[in-house]
This record gives C-alpha cells, structure tokens and sequence, in this order.
C-alpha cells in the first residue's frame, strides 16, 4: 500500500530535480515522465516554469549535449535531428545546437560518416551486396546520400 502513495509523496519539483540530477533532460522529457508518475499537469508545468527559470533545466542546453553526445557516437545529422524532434526540441533550437557544434566543435559530418565507416568495416567490400551493406549501415546511422558515398569512396584512403 505504501507504493501507491509513494509517488504523489514527491512534489513534481522533487521528481525533476531527481531526473536532472542524472543527466539532462528536454522539457517535453520532463512532462511525459512527471505524467507517468501521476502528478497533475498544471502541477507539472509550474514546476518546470520554475526550474527553467532557475536554470536547472534548459532546453537549448540538452539539445547541444545532445548532438556532442552523437556525434561523438558517430552518428549523422538526419538521425541526431530526428532524435531531438522526438525529445520536443524545436527545429529553430536543433538548428542552433547543430552550429554551435560545428562551430566549436568543428564537426564535418563528411569525415564523420568515413571515421565511422572504416571503424565499422575495414575495406569497402567486394561487390555490390557488400558495397550496398555499408550504404544501409551509414543510412542506418543518420547520414545523408552525399555523405554515405563520401565515405564509401574515402572512408579507407589513410592507410
């Protein structure tokens, strides 16, 4: 029975601080998992008014952790902006977390999508079977058709 009482015993402020002291989150995040754990949504939304303002929770913040964070897992922007649209990120907010990153962290979505490439397999395979293998694996990873046979023409010119 204490299970039950259990989660309305935290104010939704609690439950936020709890989640944002992991790692961070957007505010459509926040939203879903305070709903889930049954607290109102007027309750909700001034909680995280609240946290925004102090700026404990920011959007613009997660989002540019958010693209250092798959690129560094070499993922491609196509992916990266579709995760983002499905966290509640803005496009106008992706957009500025994606130049951000490439100004700062000077990403080339081109040599990203050959690093990942060659990490993956290690020559551009024999036939066309092999050869569209690759394609789907870059495909698969949110990089576009420039970028994919960038890396497939180039992926393995270091060695």
């Amino acid at each position: 029975m204490t299970d039950a009482a259990t989660p309305q015993a935290n104010s939704p402020r609690d439950d936020a601080i709890r989640l944002l002291a992991r790692r961070e989150y957007a505010r459509a995040e926040l939203e879903r998992r305070l709903a889930a754990k049954g607290h109102a949504p007027q309750a909700i939304g001034q909680a995280l008014d609240s946290l925004a303002e102090e700026g404990l929770q920011c959007d613009a913040r997660f989002a540019e952790i958010f693209v250092r964070s798959r690129v560094a897992r070499g993922q491609g922007p196509i992916k990266i902006r579709a995760e983002l649209g499905e966290r509640g990120i803005a496009a106008e907010q992706a957009r500025q977390a994606f130049a951000e990153a490439e100004c700062r962290e000077a990403v080339d979505w081109f040599a990203l999508a050959c690093e990942t490439l060659a990490k993956r397999f290690s020559g551009p395979g024999e036939g066309s079977r092999e050869r569209a293998r690759r394609e789907r694996f870059l495909a698969g990873r949110g990089f576009d058709f420039d970028q994919v046979r960038h890396a497939l023409a180039h992926a393995w010119d270091r060695d």
